[in-house]
């Protein structure tokens, strides 16, 4: 199977390195419709690093991860929450928007295995260069790629989880002794029916990374 391993430069120390080599991957089909990759951003020496899904359409246009509606609503929560944004790094599991055409309209459509894992060396590797204290799965193709199939946010969210990397992925992840915290996306909270609800759950969730960062 094709993966962007082969388009991850051997040298690359930093993260701005990973950035700029971001653009010529073609480890999966997706990057033939999207408008541009859409990298990682934030503090490189982060406490805390948030993994979504994919980017949407603003983020696809943009070229940020993060900067449409979800993203907003993420801001929210994490000030609500009493985590400092200076110090939080955020990125996707997959970084190319996949979508369907409706009309004019690019609706979003959820990645396959297929492109998580074709894309997971790009996570690895800012994983390897990021020490966080604190890591945030953001819903189901996040867990996925992070933690394997077999991983419910719904069952585990809002609870602090040792980081499992090293027992299932021994040479992918070395971010121990980071902890592990699983909450819903924020496009989740978007979709639902009680919005004031979804969004005080994902609060309570984000405020748990706070107690984290603080023990």
């Amino acid at each position: 199977m094709t993966t962007a391993q082969e388009f991850i430069p051997d040298d690359a120390s930093t993260l701005d390195a990973l950035k700029a080599a971001a653009p010529s991957c073609k480890g999966c089909e997706l990057y033939q419709d999207a408008t541009q990759v859409v990298f990682g951003r934030g503090d490189a020496h982060a406490r805390v690093v948030f993994v979504g899904e994919q980017p949407g359409d603003v983020e696809d246009q943009k070229g940020l991860p993060f900067v449409g509606p979800a993203g907003h609503l993420l801001r929210r929560a994490v000030d609500e929450a009493g985590i400092d944004p200076a110090h939080v790094y955020i990125t996707n599991a997959v970084k190319h928007f996949r979508f369907e055409l409706r009309g004019k309209r690019r609706i979003h459509k959820t990645p396959d295995r297929v492109h998580i894992e074709a894309c997971r060396p790009w996570l690895v590797s800012e994983f390897q260069l990021l020490r966080p204290e604190v890591v945030v799965v953001l819903g189901a193709t996040a867990a996925k790629a992070l933690l394997g199939p077999s991983f419910r946010v719904t069952q585990q969210r809002g609870r602090v989880l040792p980081w499992p990397g090293s027992a299932q992925h021994p040479a992918d992840f070395p971010v121990e002794p980071a902890k592990l915290v699983a909450t819903i996306h924020p496009s989740a909270v978007l979709r639902a029916d009680d919005r004031d609800t979804a969004f005080g759950g994902l609060v309570a969730d984000l405020r748990v990374v706070a107690g984290a960062l603080r023990h």
